[in-house]
Formats: structure tokens, C-alpha cells, sequence
């Protein structure tokens, strides 16, 4: 599979970061422009929801409770597990960053992408995926400072700005969508260079930040392949359980397919605003899993979902074949 060019960008702003890191007044001026660029992601994400869908969205609420305990729940407890593999494994100034990766929400645009390929329940990936960003935007900093606590040097006044950062440009936005909703919709392509350009300037920010304070040095390339691998574990164990354990619980294949894809990802689009907020000048450090872990995800479920559509396509007329009961990402 190819690197998703998003990917690719953020790797060249990284990069750039660590050749020509924003310094002196450079470096406030950066932080002050990240910070507006979080704000306006988070506007955006408001004006773009629409209440009536989330409500109607309510009436599968079983899949939707599946989806944010496989989210905030199963996946948190994981990344609990993992710290048994620190130092052995995992180092421990990485260890961090693979539990914040755990404790956020889901992803939208590529859930619902991979559950349409994979003939999955779309319009239920939709409202999943909006439940799992709303949610998170409260439960993300609360298991944060629960879990990561004053380790990571997060504190009460940081899990305060995000309610002041993301929380309340959300809420404008909710509050102006009758107005920007249909603005959005006209330059939908255009602010999709916005929403990807303000992560880029908050990856650029938070890895500038990360070469100050000299964190790089402190990381050996094999510390990161074996944090790779530790990924992986931790993806093949998602993949699974959401797999049997929607079967479980009694879906149909159509939910079962987005209980998967829903519930065994990570929004990179709401990790990267989120670490520079709770963890300042350490953030570069903490989105490095977050970032190998969201390329990881998308070249894996890629490959399910396309494995799926073939199963779906085979299909007898009379019934489900067997073929598609075995419905699992082994």
C-alpha cells in the first residue's frame, strides 16, 4: 500500500521542523497561529455536524455504545496493559504518547470511507464517527489527566483549555450552523485545504517546540520500531475484538463492518490539536505514536476493506454464504 499523501505531508513538516524550527519571536507568533488554527478546526467540526442527523443517528444506540466502548473503554485499558512492556519494549518517554493515542476518539472521514467500500452500514458509520468526535472532546483530556496525569505534565489547567480551546469553537459552531452550514457545503473542497493546513501549522508548531527542548535526542530509531511493533499488536487486538465481539452482541454484517472500522481507530484530525494543549512543548514527542499508528491503521483496514467487498460481492441470492459468516480481519 502506498504512504497516504497526508501522511507524507505531515512526515515533510516534520522535517522542516527539525531543519528550521520556529525560534525566538518566530516560535510565538507559530504558537500563536496554532492556536487559532485549532480553534477554527474546532469551529469547523461544529458548523459541520448536524444535530438533526445525530439525532436520528440515536435510534441505533446499541452499535453507537459499542463503537465509544471499544473507543474509550477497551482501547484505554490496553494502553494500561502496555505499560508491562515498559522499558522492555516501549520507552518510557514514548509510553506517554501510546496512552493519549488510546484514550481519543475515533475517526470519521476514513470510517466511513473503508465501511462503504467494505458494503458496511454507512449512514451509522456517519453518526458513529460524530458521536465518537463529540465525546471525545470531553472524555479524551478527562482520561488523559486520569491516566497520563502530571507524568506527562498535564494538569487541571490544561483539561480547562480545552474546554476553552475545543470545547467552546464547537459550540459556536453548533450555535452558527444555520448560517455556516451552507457556506461549508458550497467550499467544501476549499476548507478541506484549511482543516489540513491547520494541523499541518499545529504539527509544525508542536515538533518546533520538540527540537527547543531537544527531545529528538532522547529517542533511538529502535526504540521507534519496536514502538511499531507494540502498534501492531495493538491493532490486530482491536481488529479482533470488534470483530467477535460485534458478532457476539448479535449485529448483522452491515453493522459488524462499521462497528470495526469505527470502533478500532484514531483521529489524527483530533489528536494533534488535542497534544499540543495538554502537553505544550512535549507534544512533538507525544503524536509520534499517534502518527505511526494512523498510518498503520489505514494501510491494514484498507486491505480488510477490500477483502470484504470481494466476500460481499460473492454473495449467493438465496442467502449469506459461508464465506461471509466467517466475517473476521484474520
Amino acid at each position: 500500500m502506498p504512504l497516504d499523501p497526508y501522511i507524507a505531508a505531515l512526515l515533510c513538516t516534520v522535517l522542516v521542523a527539525a531543519l528550521l524550527p520556529a525560534s525566538g519571536s518566530g516560535a510565538r507568533v507559530a504558537s500563536d497561529a496554532s492556536d487559532g488554527a485549532v480553534g477554527l478546526l474546532f469551529f469547523l467540526y461544529g458548523s459541520r455536524l448536524s444535530t438533526g442527523e445525530a439525532l436520528a443517528g440515536l435510534r441505533h444506540w446499541r452499535l453507537h455504545l459499542t463503537v465509544l466502548a471499544s473507543t474509550f473503554v477497551v482501547f484505554p485499558l490496553l494502553g494500561l496493559a502496555a505499560h508491562g512492556l515498559v522499558p522492555y519494549v516501549i520507552a518510557p518517554r514514548l509510553y506517554p504518547g501510546l496512552l493519549f493515542l488510546c484514550v481519543l476518539p475515533s475517526t470519521i472521514q476514513s470510517s466511513i470511507a473503508f465501511t462503504s467500500i467494505a458494503r458496511g452500514n454507512v449512514a451509522a458509520a456517519i453518526c458513529a464517527g460524530s458521536f465518537s468526535s463529540l465525546a471525545g472532546i470531553v472524555a479524551t483530556p478527562l482520561l488523559a489527566a486520569l491516566l497520563i496525569g502530571g507524568g506527562a505534565g498535564i494538569s487541571g489547567h490544561a483539561v480547562t483549555g480545552i474546554a476553552l480551546q475545543l470545547l467552546a469553537p464547537f459550540l459556536a459552531g453548533q450555535l452558527l450552523r444555520r448560517w455556516t452550514a451552507p457556506l461549508l457545503a458550497r467550499h467544501r473542497r476549499v476548507l478541506g485545504y484549511v482543516d489540513r493546513g491547520s494541523i499541518l501549522l499545529v504539527v509544525y508548531t508542536a515538533f518546533s517546540e520538540g527540537m527547543a527542548e531537544g527531545i529528538w535526542h532522547q529517542v533511538a530509531p529502535p526504540r521507534l520500531l519496536e514502538l511499531v511493533a507494540a502498534e501492531a499488536v495493538l491493532l490486530a487486538l482491536m481488529l479482533t475484538a470488534t470483530s467477535y465481539g460485534a458478532r457476539a452482541l448479535g449485529f448483522g454484517r452491515a453493522d459488524r463492518v462499521t462497528i470495526v472500522f469505527a470502533g478500532s481507530k484514531k483521529s489524527l484530525a483530533s489528536g494533534l490539536p488535542m497534544a499540543t494543549v495538554l502537553f505544550g512543548s512535549g507534544a512533538g514527542l507525544a503524536v509520534l505514536p499517534l502518527m505511526l499508528f494512523h498510518q498503520m491503521q489505514l494501510m491494514v483496514c484498507a486491505v480488510i476493506a477490500k477483502r470484504w467487498a470481494r466476500q460481499a460481492q460473492d454473495r449467493a441470492p438465496s442467502g449469506v454464504s459461508a464465506k461471509e459468516k466467517r466475517l473476521s480481519p484474520a
